[in-house]
């Protein structure tokens, strides 16, 4: 997940001249992006989710703002990109179909991180990514060693085909008349106040509680994820095929780079333009006759806009803005789990003081933010004495079944 190169049979550290930065400045943006989305699942019932609501509480000027800036900017996005990210990944560690000594590792490492990923969404939160990666990195292994341009076509048609059948369908729905609305809405969850404080308050019963709603949640979840494999393996695949082409290590034209700055930022404006209009509009309203929720179907490209963005940024000479990124990436597989641990200590482990059901976005931004500063800050004081985030090593430990040296020597 955050490793770029391993060697078969030796378990030393990564070189840090032999790291690809521009990957580990890239997987730092998107596992800090990640979190402002992910905060609502921490912060309050997967009910909530379930049934497509706001959190019930009364919605302030700043947490209709804070809301527009998750749904415009982070949602899907962020998501997309770890994904494109972690097929990357994938070759890196295994290498060619060819190398079955790399292979055998990679599958090991996958195993791993399958299990990692049980223990995270059964033991402490519902919304774990891993598990779903890793049988998703095993269909992806026999992909890893096509070409640059089938890798792209391959990948980049699916996804195409997906963003358009999600936007077309979020502006279908939104214009549904009413009576075909009402019936595509029945069955769902109702997340009324007294729903939702009922799960709130086995969460805050203490940790049995948390065991079996967090346990009810990953099974809905886990029922769900497999139907994401048509998504994120393809993903994968376009991450791929943009590695190998030179595009993520920024070999490819600087017209390639502002060509997806012009089309992103066009959809990403619009989107932000139209979704202001929603976001404020009153309750059960929409002024934009369902354009706002279309313009978010293309969430890949807007992700283009960002890779395309910080890749120019760091070769116009400002690696020291984007560099931020890079240790936060370097540390992507422990940063993602710390998120995790500071989150539910928030807001619902017995240690601390509980606050589910009590934020909305405005109170979720500063949490995230306080969090963000927290891992840039640590995540490169953690790197000029050890060689890897912790949990890098842990992982890296199982899979070698052998000693990893994890301080730095001299």
């Amino acid at each position: 997940m955050t490793d770029t190169t391993m060697e078969p049979g030796r378990p030393a550290p990564v070189a840090e001249k032999d790291r690809i930065r521009n990957l580990d400045m890239l997987r730092g943006w998107a596992v800090l992006g990640i979190l402002a989305v992910n905060a609502i699942a921490f912060a309050w019932p997967f009910l909530v989710m379930m049934s497509e609501a706001l959190p019930p509480v009364e919605a302030t000027y700043a947490d209709r703002v804070g809301w527009w800036v998750i749904d415009v900017f982070f949602a899907d996005k962020m998501r997309t990109l770890f994904t494109m990210l972690f097929g990357v990944s994938v070759f890196l560690v295994g290498g060619e179909r060819s190398d079955l000594d790399r292979g055998a590792l990679l599958r090991k490492r996958l195993l791993w991180l399958g299990l990692f990923g049980l223990i995270h969404g059964l033991a402490f939160w519902y919304g774990d990514i891993l598990l779903h990666y890793a049988y998703c990195g095993f269909i992806f292994l026999m992909f890893r060693s096509w070409s640059a341009r089938r890798l792209l076509w391959v990948g980049g048609v699916i996804t195409v085909f997906w963003a358009v059948i999600a936007s077309a369908s979020y502006w279908g729905m939104a214009n549904l008349p009413p009576e075909f609305a009402a019936k595509m809405t029945q069955g769902r969850p109702v997340a009324s106040p007294e729903a939702v404080q009922a799960v709130v308050d086995a969460y805050l019963g203490g940790y049995v509680g948390i065991l079996g709603q967090n346990a009810q949640a990953w099974l809905m979840s886990a029922l769900f994820f497999p139907f994401l494999i048509l998504v994120t393996v393809p993903l994968m695949m376009l991450g791929l095929g943009l590695f190998k082409s030179g595009f993520l290590s920024g070999k490819s034209p600087t017209w390639v780079y502002l060509l997806i700055l012009a089309l992103g930022g066009a959809n990403l404006a619009a989107a932000a333009i139209w979704g202001w209009q929603k976001h404020f509009a009153p309750e059960g309203t929409d002024p934009t006759l369902g354009l706002a929720a279309a313009a978010t179907g293309a969430a890949p490209l807007i992700t283009l806009f960002y890779v395309s963005a910080l890749i120019l940024l760091s070769k116009w000479g400002l690696k020291g803005l984007t560099g931020i990124f890079v240790p936060v990436g370097r540390m992507a597989f422990t940063n993602y789990l710390t998120q995790t641990l500071i989150m539910t200590t928030i807001y619902y482990m017995p240690w601390g003081p509980k606050l589910m059901g009590q934020h909305g976005p405005a109170e979720w931004w500063l949490v995230v933010i306080g969090v963000w500063i927290a891992q840039i800050i640590w995540s490169p004081l953690w790197l000029k004495v050890f060689t890897m985030g912790p949990l890098e090593w842990l992982w890296r430990r199982l899979t070698y079944a052998g000693p990893v040296p994890l301080r730095r020597v001299g």
